[in-house]
């Protein structure tokens, strides 16, 4: 059976109102395709092709955009007549695709409970629909396989609004927790390897992901680090948006391995 690949895509995406009054944010276009596509394109790059997407906010528009992708990425021939659709050659990419809608108000970590009958027996991968990294995913896996633990979370460094992990020598996140505005540190990049037994910490749909069940997980000693000092970005506000958008203009996108 396939590594799932589970994508959170059903927040409000509040803080990029401008694109996000109209479209979700994992439908908010870099380089004329969804930033949504882009983070698939980084799995599938890497051989993980089975994706379980938790819609919410806008859902429909989500569906609507994968019902319709093998049309729109093929040449057709139609008889008008009849109706008939012959498609002549096709670009589009080898996944499977399930869209879940998760709710409009449910938390992440409720997110992520709501598709547990479709993640399968094994590890799967779980990753925020707005952010893009230069990751090795395949060196992630290795790494959570390696650790032997319930979780593992991609560690990035930046500043900023995101929570602090304190790192011990082998890896082991010994605590989880908000992180003051003047602090700089490795924090949460998303990017997780997880086994099915994460979910035994959530309680449901109100569980915050980034709170309790991590902040459990790591004084349990069951969250690994995978260091990632590479590339990574989040689509936060319209200047994240700009930024990603002159990267890939300007054909220097640093997450783009295929």
């Amino acid at each position: 059976m396939s590594t799932k690949v589970v994508i959170l895509a059903g927040g409000f995406g509040t803080r990029l109102s401008e694109e996000t009054d109209l479209k979700p944010k994992p439908m908010v276009e870099i380089g004329g395709m969804p930033i949504l596509w882009h983070i698939m394109k980084i799995y599938g790059a890497a051989g993980f092709t089975d994706f379980v997407i938790c819609a919410g906010y806008k859902a429909s528009a989500i569906k609507r955009y994968f019902v319709d992708y093998f049309l729109e990425n093929s040449d057709v021939e139609v008889d008008t007549a009849t109706g008939d659709v012959r498609y002549l050659s096709t670009v589009a990419e080898p996944w499977r695709v399930k869209v879940i809608d998760t709710g409009l108000e449910t938390m992440t970590g409720g997110r992520l409970k709501r598709v547990k009958d479709h993640i399968g027996p094994g590890p799967f991968c779980l990753t925020y629909g707005d952010g893009v990294a230069d990751i090795d995913i395949r060196a992630l896996l290795s790494h959570h396989r390696a650790g032997k633990k319930l979780a593992t979370v991609t560690a990035v460094q930046a500043p900023g609004r995101f929570g602090i992990l304190s790192l011990g020598n082998d890896a082991a996140v010994t605590r989880f927790h908000e992180k003051p505005a003047d602090e700089v540190g490795w924090i949460n990049g998303g990017f997780f390897v997880l086994e099915p037994g994460v979910l035994d910490y959530v309680e449901g749909d109100s569980t915050v992901w980034e709170r309790k069940p991590l902040e459990r997980l790591a004084a349990d000693g069951q969250l690994s680090a995978f260091r990632h000092t590479g590339f990574w970005k989040p689509m936060d506000t319209l200047r994240d948006k700009r930024e990603l958008e002159d990267l890939w203009q300007r054909k220097m996108a640093p997450w783009k391995s295929w």
